[in-house]
């Protein structure tokens, strides 16, 4: 008998928490390494939100809370909804958890029997097919083009639909990809969507804050009052607040649903932290100033990172709408050879010859299920990406 679970042999390691480990090791052995593999904003948490949990300890707020929160956080993500996506919510339809990735944990544990399936559009965060393999179902790989934006075409969406099709993971605006939908897009998507009453929609909102150039962020949700009562509406504070390491991620939906990702949360972590819940509380509830200077800054990088990048021979850089990702195509290196004489034959090897070449740690694009491209992330000082992109330049155009 084995003392390991199959289940483990269902999924993968984060390929960008290995990437991110690499760098820290190759800078702990006294390389320069400029590490833009990671998903995490290089701003500190705004001061007002910190101030409310030196408060909150203060008070004594470090014991235990209810399992699905503290009722106050859980009044203003009633509140934000409403404010923001002109969403109606109960407290009871409401749950704050460990972080976004617990949130969509708890939903399929709490939904997903063996052989359901889950369409996951492509590319994809790396957490999303994990999860559903390590539930017991089955993903569905639903593939997006470059021509396409990235973005899932309705089409698509219905050629990936069975009987068996349980939830389709939706992320607007998408990591790796940055692509946002309209609203156009939205509803187009949703009139398939209410074709299929037993598909559920998990709808992952977790860069709302983080779209550019004027555009508008919509919510499966919103857009089409049908779909609210099969639609888990999640988010969190950890990108838009810079509050990656507070682990708190949120959701609403129906309260059936809600009530059975309590009771596997009350198994597992018991709730998630007193203190963050009070920090997030001051978050939502707060001055907002620090969500629009960050977006601007965001933008500049966004615009820096593109053009520099699209100055590199054999790379092309679309410009995505949203979130703090840049995901160009690296299909016109494929095949050449670097000064070392090894071949550039995938992505993976790109990201690796860059690294080990220049000290630049990117992901590639084949983790996320879409190749032969790459992710950076541009949520890191501005001079710093100038930098890792000059140093992409120089080893693109040492390739032959």
């Amino acid at each position: 008998m084995a003392f390991i679970s199959d289940s483990l042999s269902r999924i993968k390691a984060s390929a960008t928490i290995a990437i991110s480990q690499k760098a820290r090791d190759l800078a702990a052995q006294g390389r320069n390494v400029i590490a833009l593999s990671s998903g995490q904003p290089d701003f500190d948490t705004p001061d007002n939100i910190k101030q409310a949990a030196y408060a909150a300890i203060a008070r004594g707020e470090t014991k235990y809370t209810a399992v699905a929160g503290i009722t106050e956080l859980r009044e203003a993500i009633v509140a934000k909804f409403k404010r923001e996506n002109g969403l109606d919510y109960s407290v009871a339809q409401t749950i704050v958890c460990n972080g976004g990735k617990q949130v969509i944990a708890n939903a399929l544990m709490a939904t997903i029997n063996p052989g359901d399936e889950v369409i996951v559009p492509a590319p994809y965060w790396v957490s999303y097919p994990e999860l559903v393999a390590l539930c017991g179902g089955v993903v569905t790989y639903a593939r997006t083009t470059r021509a396409a934006g990235y973005k899932l075409r309705p089409q698509d969406l219905e050629a990936a639909i069975t009987p068996r099709t349980k939830w389709l993971m939706f992320n607007s605006p998408c990591n790796p990809s940055g692509a946002a939908y309209t609203r156009a897009e939205l509803e187009a998507l949703a009139g398939v969507l209410k074709r299929h009453p037993h598909v559920w929609i998990l709808s992952d909102d977790i860069y709302e804050h983080l779209v550019y150039d004027g555009f508008e962020f919509t919510t499966p949700a919103q857009i089409a009052p049908e779909l609210y009562e099969r639609t888990l509406t999640m988010n969190g504070v950890s990108k838009a607040y810079a509050m990656t390491g507070w682990r708190i991620g949120y959701a609403a939906g129906p309260q059936q649903l809600v009530k059975a990702m309590e009771k596997i949360q009350g198994q597992t972590t018991s709730g998630p932290g007193s203190v963050s819940q009070w920090a997030a509380l001051e978050a939502l509830n707060g001055p907002q100033d620090y969500i629009r200077d960050s977006r601007k800054v965001f933008q500049e990088r966004r615009d820096l990172v593109v053009s520099m990048l699209n100055q590199a021979e054999g790379i092309d850089c679309p410009v995505p709408e949203g979130a703090f990702y840049v995901f160009p195509s690296c299909e016109r290196v494929i095949g050449k050879r670097t000064e070392g004489g090894k071949t550039i034959a995938t992505d993976e090897d790109f990201v690796s010859a860059l690294l080990e070449a220049e000290g630049v740690a990117l992901v590639h694009g084949s983790a996320f299920g879409q190749g032969p491209n790459f992710r950076l992330s541009y949520a890191d000082a501005t001079e710093r990406l100038r930098e890792a992109c000059s140093r992409v330049q120089r080893f693109c155009a040492s390739l032959r």
